[in-house]
């Protein structure tokens, strides 16, 4: 059984511009590196398959697909969204009644 035809993927060109200054920077966040690299590697290769692209960036397929679908929607950006994942579950001293007391 063949694979669904991938999402294409068009990028505005500061886009890209951002991507490719960012891929050679040293100090760049290793996931942000990663994802602008899916994108760049979409752009010059927009049939690539998921699995292929997954393997060439180091991410699994559905998170390539994930990504694809977002940037097909328009939403060119590589941060994570709001509200997404587990939320923080400290705070800070004095702030719960019970919590504020123990020592």
């Amino acid at each position: 059984m063949a694979s669904p035809k991938p999402t294409p993927c068009i990028f505005a060109e500061e886009f890209l511009q951002v991507a490719r200054r960012v891929v050679r920077q040293r100090t760049a966040a290793v996931q942000t590196v990663q994802r602008f690299r899916l994108a760049l590697l979409l752009h010059e290769q927009p049939t690539l398959g998921n699995a292929a692209a997954a393997e060439a960036v180091g991410f699994s397929s559905r998170q390539v697909q994930r990504w694809r679908r977002r940037w097909s929607a328009g939403d060119c950006s590589v941060s994570d969204r709001e509200g997404r994942g587990r939320k923080a579950g400290f705070s800070p001293a004095g702030s719960s009644h019970r919590e504020g007391h123990r020592l």
